[in-house]
């Protein structure tokens, strides 16, 4: 092989491999609510389409429910209960593992939920549709740190989410 012809073959290579990049790129490129919906799996087990989240702030926390969009749906029911469940007993340890792997260890609030957990009541509750989590406290740094949590589920979940 000629020397002329061994660069314009790595050239070649280049521009394939930079049109490749730049013609990919769009596919990866998604919104926070996008990667939220798709790799909410790997944290819920119950299927985001059939669910939808709901977050109440209060004068002293939050009420975080997730309930079925089609009343007939029990196996989603008795899912999100199970995780519901879990992650009440995980929240009043100070374990917010869950919810960091799916939006980010710097997600607003959480830091300071995690820290102060012992001043916060967290309970679990079932529903007529689905669960609930009550986040209660008499410190209004962490009442807010709820608040701010809670907003911030809200605009990552985007269309599967509500506030109430």
């Amino acid at each position: 092989m000629t020397l002329s012809f061994r660069l314009a073959l790595r050239a070649s290579a280049t521009i394939v491999a930079f049109a490749a990049t730049v013609c990919v790129a769009p596919a990866f490129s998604q919104t926070k609510q996008e990667h939220v919906h798709e790799t909410g799996q790997a944290v819920m087990p119950f299927d985001l389409n059939r669910t939808t989240h709901a977050f109440r702030m209060t004068d002293s926390g939050g009420v975080q429910s997730v309930v079925v969009k089609d009343a007939l749906d029990k196996g989603q029911i008795g899912l999100i209960r199970q995780h519901l469940r879990h992650e009440a007993e995980a929240f009043q340890r100070g374990d917010y593992a869950d919810p960091t792997s799916l939006h980010g260890a710097t997600m607003p609030g959480v830091s300071e939920l995690a820290s102060h957990h012992r001043k916060i009541t967290v309970s679990y509750s079932e529903i007529p549709l689905g669960a609930a989590i009550t986040f209660a406290t008499k410190d209004r740094h962490l009442v807010t740190a709820v608040h701010r949590w809670f907003g911030a589920q809200l605009s990552e979940h985007g269309a599967d989410a509500r506030p109430e």
